[in-house]
């Protein structure tokens, strides 16, 4: 087989998906998507190869990291990208208090990151459907209305997010 190069995709049948992030004289080293960064040496053969990049002589760091963060996005279908929360609201804290409870506080940020694993995971499940081979395309528009729906739920916490462009969107806004 010819070597493979920075950015291949590889099955291992222990580790899983993994992404060839260096080459060595003997070895590749290989991010797992569990496991983290892992040795394979050259000569393994029971691997499946899932994308063959070839090996070149000089590729740079950051053209790695950016194929690495690429394939990552792909597999796990959750997004890298950086959500800023809004400086306001930076070390900041929620009280919620009922009648004649104490009150509890919530870290803004703590709350924020949540509200962005929801969305990521919004995102998540409208890539299933649209990818689902058992779904007719009637259900998957019903479903993904529905999502649209969820996200016109969320836009009351838009005010927390920094930039616009990470805001949730409802259906009266995507025209």
């Amino acid at each position: 087989m010819d070597l493979l190069g920075i950015g291949s995709r590889v099955k291992h049948p222990a580790f899983g998906d993994g992404v060839i992030v260096r080459l060595h004289i003997a070895a590749y080293e290989v991010c797992f998507v569990q496991f983290g960064l892992k040795m394979v040496g050259k000569d393994y053969a029971n691997w499946q190869v899932v994308e063959h990049i070839p090996a070149e002589e000089s590729v740079s760091f950051s053209e790695a990291e950016k194929s690495l963060v690429k394939i990552l996005r792909s597999w796990a279908g959750v997004g890298l990208e950086k959500v800023e929360l809004g400086d306001r609201w930076k070390n900041g804290k929620m009280i919620l208090q009922a009648d004649g409870m104490q009150p509890k506080e919530v870290s803004v940020d703590v709350f924020f990151h949540k509200i962005v694993m929801m969305r990521d995971r919004l995102r998540v499940l409208e890539q299933n459907i649209n990818a689902h081979k058992k779904l007719d395309d009637e259900d998957k528009v019903n479903l993904q209305q529905y999502i649209t729906r969820c996200y016109g739920s969320m836009t009351t916490f838009n005010i927390l997010f920094k930039n616009k462009e990470d805001y949730f969107v409802g259906e009266a806004s995507k025209d």
